[in-house]
């Protein structure tokens, strides 16, 4: 282990930054400014648990790497760690503002480490494991549909000589989607809890499986939430940007990309077979807006009108 300068030594609480790489992680203690690094693989992250769990601590931080992370964030959970899993950008946003550019693996657990006694942020239920498969099949489908759709551009691109090669691969896709689905049914239908959520979503007009799966395991606040947090959690809130006498225009940012892409999706949907939404969205192109903000505009009244159903719980009941 490796000490330096122990600016936090006076603190009550026990900050940890863990820097994830694909096979090592780096482990970092602000407040005993203990560094150290082990294995990212069973064992060592057992013993790594066992090791941190003597010290009591406050928050435990690691960036999302794109999954060399999970097996840790896994055995916190399963030991009831306060375990957070912090974006990425914030974490060089936070270095950025102190100036820092040098950039190590010690040096970049410390970082996060310091993210957390500084910004502390809060310490939220991480989703459970049935959760956790859920989301693991919904990115499954995401990436077979989007690979579908692209063969099928290239099919109709491609010369005659070459279609069979597209046919078959789009064949395959199907087979594998059906698989997918079939899981993520049978995945839903064992969560109690979850069917009367579901009932609500899919008696909306336009709105099938695919959007209720979505919106149950990737936005579990639904019916929580107020209206305005809700459409942020799913980045629909339109944010300002003014300056002294300059008004900017007002841009949807952030929030979860995947909620976004499928009601955007359901959206094509809804304003061709939902009369509400069809109703409000000819209204707003007529008022002059382009056809993008409009169908934004009615994701964002989708996504509100799904948060009160939840919230009520009533199904789809407008004439």
């Amino acid at each position: 282990m490796i000490s330096t300068t122990k600016r936090y030594s006076g603190n009550t609480e026990r900050n940890v930054g863990i820097d994830v790489g694909k096979s090592t992680l780096d482990v970092f203690v602000l407040e005993r400014d203990m560094h150290w690094q082990v294995a990212n693989d069973a064992d060592s992250i057992k013993q790594l648990i066992r090791d941190l769990r003597r010290m009591k601590l406050t928050r435990v931080l690691v960036e999302a790497t794109g999954g060399y992370e999970r097996a840790f964030v896994e055995a916190c959970v399963e030991k009831d760690m306060p375990i957070i899993v912090a974006q990425p950008i914030l974490i060089r946003q936070f270095a950025k503002a102190q100036g820092l550019i040098a950039k190590t693996d010690k040096l970049d657990s410390k970082l996060i480490a310091e993210f957390g006694a500084v910004m502390k942020p809060e310490v939220k239920a991480i989703a459970t494991k049935e959760v956790r498969y859920i989301k693991d099949l919904l990115l499954r489908r995401r990436q077979l549909t989007e690979f579908r759709t692209q063969e099928l551009n290239r099919k109709q691109k491609a010369p005659k000589s070459l279609e069979a090669t597209h046919r078959r691969l789009i064949k395959v896709t199907d087979k594998e989607l059906d698989w997918v689905n079939g899981k993520l049914d049978k995945a839903v239908a064992e969560i109690v809890d979850w069917q009367r959520r579901y009932e609500i979503i899919t008696s909306v007009p336009g709105l099938g499986s695919g959007v209720a799966y979505t919106l149950l395991g990737e936005l579990p606040e639904l019916g929580e939430l107020n209206s305005r947090q809700i459409a942020a959690l799913c980045g629909l809130a339109p944010y300002n940007k003014d300056s002294g006498a300059m008004n900017g225009k007002r841009r949807i940012r952030g929030g979860r990309a995947p909620i976004r892409t499928m009601l955007y999706m359901a959206m094509m949907c809804a304003i061709q077979h939902n009369p509400i939404m069809k109703s409000f969205y000819q209204k707003l192109v007529a008022q002059g807006k382009h056809k993008k903000v409009a169908l934004t505009a009615c994701m964002r009244k989708m996504v509100t009108i799904l948060n009160t159903m939840v919230k009520n719980d009533e199904v789809w009941n407008i004439a």
